[in-house]
């Protein structure tokens, strides 16, 4: 067995000489494709020295294990010794990606290492295989040239003794990697990779960003407004975009999308350093507006499992206006409360109160949970539809177990099984809770074990013997905005598939049954869209006075029913009373006829008896049947009580009305007759003769003259039948028996039309009279005009 790296070279020299012009031929055929295809790319010049370390003890923890008889690799059981940890995101973001990249080809870059005779025969400490690893990738990726380190850079001296090793074996190397892609025929190693894992990266490679506007500080408007001062550009798609653009996602109102490639120019923008933008993932935004649908103004909210405190700052955001308070629990760490009250005063956020338990050891009926009515459920997933894994464990805060799941394309089947019975006894947990309305259940896994299974059999597994309502599975809340989504959608939980421009998410929402003993009335259904402003102005109708009495009645306790016999003794005390009354009613008259005849004189005795004239008394009420009024009331249909319709205010235009002309016949005899204009003629000049009317009197500037009292009916037909001519002297005395009625005064007499001459300006004739008059009764009413004569307005 070879123990030195001497004894290897000469014995394999001649072999040596034929790797290395194999090595050199692929080095040079390498070198012309980069010229030609990367002439424009940045060359890569390495990474700093606590990268390397950073990322080895990343791989240290998530490198897959082979068996004991297959392994020719030892690593260590302890990490590498850094410098300080680095808390800065563009370096973890390096390191996680050198440690994502070693992991996905860890067997190839094992393969190059024991095909170069590197191991088993140089003498390296275990603890510095993995640092070989991640090392060797990043050499082999920069086309084994050398690293440039800037001037202030501090060294590790472990990271420069793994690479003065890959140097030394730089050409036994290349030739090893060579020989590789001969024998998978892959034009490089990227080739050599799974399809799944192929297609995750190619993903990785295009996806968006995502970023939700912080409205407590901003609104959209001012968003995209400063974002076109910057030069970008409102679009309504950003795929394969390569300018300065943005748009706006079709799922939630308040998530931007941008290109990839300007994630390093975003970051310099105010609008992202004052928290006004935050990068996020889309599917928690997706479960954060679906838990935003189902609440109302004072509903608390319980967020289980958040990774990231950017879905509850997102979540405190939008019920900003709301008197919603926020429980999250799961903090078990004391020490990050300063951080986090700093970035919650940063963002805006008030509403948001942390419970330091588990979620599975806090009691259903705990009192600070009795008015949560909407529980956000993000268990840990297996994460398999994220495409890029580095961002969303930087966003998220994930566990960077994903990596390692990730590298390989799926997840083990223990690891499966373990992760769904978690997720099963939180999702039972929180369906517990008896004050809740509703369970939002978000993963971001690909696998039916995590997603639909769950839910199914934690519907299953209710408890039907309790007094709360079941769960039950409602369609999702979301707008589906292709024909895709909609098919997906079918059984009511929303998935969205990873692909080019979103990672893979699975949402279900579990609502309890209402109770038929709760049922909301339609009015309360408008009452709660008035207080929300969804009617926009429009009035409801109030309650009537039968739904008011039926309220009282249904509010008021049942009284007992009354005796049988005191029922009836009323109803009978009531029949006899009415038939009393009926009885004495004729009697009433008679007894005041005598009254009548004693003060009445010759007037009372023409009065007719009013026993002869009065038919004879009505029937009782009881007997009576029903009034006009009662009849036509019993004919209407009577209006149902609770229904109450809005009417709606509707403008109707009528045609102009087109007057006839003044000159039309059928007007004419439509207006009143025009006012007589009298005049008096001179009189003689002896004075006023005899039987001639008096002077006119000027007309009173407030209105009409006074006119004199008129006669009764039946003194002017007594005058109409005698003669006009009767003076108030040889007027008839009145019977004896009317000694306080008044004479009636003496109808004028008309003597000459020189006496006084009457002008009328009639253009039109006469309004038309119901009835002609008797030709007496026509001289009565030239008379009266006469003595009375009209004057003009």
């Amino acid at each position: 067995m070879v123990n030195s790296i001497s004894d290897l070279e000469f014995s394999h020299e001649k072999d040596t000489e034929e790797i290395s012009q194999v090595a050199l031929l692929e080095l040079s055929e390498q070198a012309a494709y980069s010229e030609k295809t990367s002439s424009s790319a940045p060359e890569k010049t390495g990474y700093p020295d606590s990268v390397y370390v950073t990322a080895a003890n990343v791989f240290q923890g998530l490198r897959i294990e082979k068996s004991p008889e297959k392994v020719i690799i030892k690593y260590g059981s302890q990490p590498l010794r850094s410098l300080s940890q680095y808390e800065d995101e563009a370096l973890r973001r390096l390191s996680y990606e050198l440690a994502f990249s070693a992991l996905k080809y860890q067997d190839i870059l094992e393969t190059i290492l024991i095909d170069s005779y590197i191991f088993p025969s140089t003498t390296i400490p275990d603890h510095l295989s993995s640092l070989i690893i991640v090392m060797l990738y990043d050499f082999q990726d920069r086309k084994f040239q050398t690293r440039i380190l800037p001037d202030n850079e501090e060294s590790i001296s472990e990271v420069q003794e793994v690479e003065n090793l890959l140097y030394s074996f730089k050409t036994k190397l290349a030739a090893a990697l060579a020989r590789c892609r001969i024998k998978h025929d892959a034009l490089s190693i990227y080739h050599i990779l799974p399809e799944t894992v192929r297609k995750q990266e190619l993903r990785a490679s295009t996806l968006p960003l995502y970023a939700w506007i912080n409205t407590c500080k901003i609104s959209p408007e001012e968003v995209c407004r400063n974002l076109s001062k910057k030069g970008y550009n409102k679009v309504k798609s950003v795929l394969h975009i390569d300018d300065k653009v943005f748009a706006v996602d079709q799922h939630c109102y308040d998530v931007l999308i941008f290109p990839s490639h300007l994630k390093n120019d975003l970051t310099d923008l105010d609008l992202f350093k004052d928290y006004k933008l935050i990068f996020q993932d889309k599917s928690r935004s997706l479960a954060v507006h679906s838990v935003k649908a189902l609440l109302n103004m004072d509903d608390d909210i319980l967020v289980v499992n958040t990774g990231s405190w950017y879905t509850v700052a997102h979540m405190s955001v939008l019920t900003s206006n709301n008197t919603s308070k926020i429980f999250v629990c799961g903090v078990h760490s004391q020490a990050k409360d300063p951080d986090l009250k700093n970035l919650f005063t940063k963002m805006g956020c008030k509403n948001i109160e942390i419970l330091r338990e588990a979620f599975v050891k806090i009691e259903p009926k705990d009192h600070r949970l009795q008015k949560v009515k909407v529980i956000l459920l993000l268990p840990r997933c297996s994460g398999l539809g994220v495409s890029n894994p580095v961002e969303f464990i930087l966003n998220e805060h994930e566990d960077t177990d994903l990596l390692k799941d990730l590298s390989q394309g799926g997840t083990s089947e223990d690891k499966l099984q373990f992760l769904a019975q978690q997720q099963y006894e939180q999702l039972t947990h929180s369906m517990k809770f008896t004050k809740a309305q509703a369970v939002i259940y978000c993963t971001c896994s690909v696998y039916p074990e995590e997603n639909e299974a769950v839910v199914k059999k934690a519907l299953e597994s209710q408890d039907h013997g309790v007094k709360v309502q079941p769960y039950r599975l409602s369609p999702p809340v979301l707008p589906l905005c292709s024909l895709k989504e909609i098919h997906l959608s079918t059984d009511k939980f929303f998935r969205m598939e990873p692909s080019e421009i979103t990672n893979g998410c699975f949402l279900s929402i579990l609502t309890r049954e209402r109770d038929p003993s709760e049922a909301v009335s339609v009015r309360d259904v408008l009452a709660r869209a008035a207080a929300k402003g969804l009617l926009e102005g429009i009035e409801l109708g109030k309650p009537s006075k039968r739904e008011k009495k039926k309220k009282k009645s249904k509010a008021s306790s049942p009284k007992a029913p009354a005796n049988d016999n005191s029922i009836q003794a009323k109803i009978a005390e009531f029949l006899h009373r009415e038939a009393a009354a009926t009885a004495a009613g004729p009697e009433a008259p008679a007894a005041q006829a005598p009254l009548a005849r004693a003060g009445g004189g010759a007037a009372a005795a023409r009065r007719p008896a009013p026993s002869a004239a009065r038919p004879a008394a009505p029937p009782p009420p009881l007997l009576r049947g029903p009034r006009p009024r009662e009849r036509q009331a019993s004919c209407v249909r009577a209006r149902r009580a609770g229904r109450v319709m809005t009417l709606k205010p509707v403008e109707i235009v009528l045609p102009p009305t087109m007057l006839p002309c003044p000159g039309a016949p059928a007007l004419r005899a439509r207006l009143p007759a025009p006012p007589l204009c009298c005049r008096w003629g001179a009189p003689r000049a002896g004075g006023r003769p005899r039987g001639s009317p008096p002077a006119c009197p000027p007309a009173s500037p407030g209105g009409p003259l006074p006119r004199q009292r008129a006669s009764s009916r039946r003194d002017r037909g007594r005058a109409a039948l005698g003669g006009g001519a009767a003076s108030p002297a040889r007027r008839p005395s009145a019977p004896p028996g009317a000694g306080s009625q008044r004479a009636a005064p003496a109808l004028p007499v008309v003597t000459s039309a020189r006496l006084w001459s009457v002008t009328a300006a009639r253009t039109r004739p006469p309004p038309s009279r119901p009835s002609p008059l008797p030709a007496d009764a026509e001289h009565v009413r030239k008379a009266t005009e006469s003595r009375f004569p009209r004057t003009c307005p």
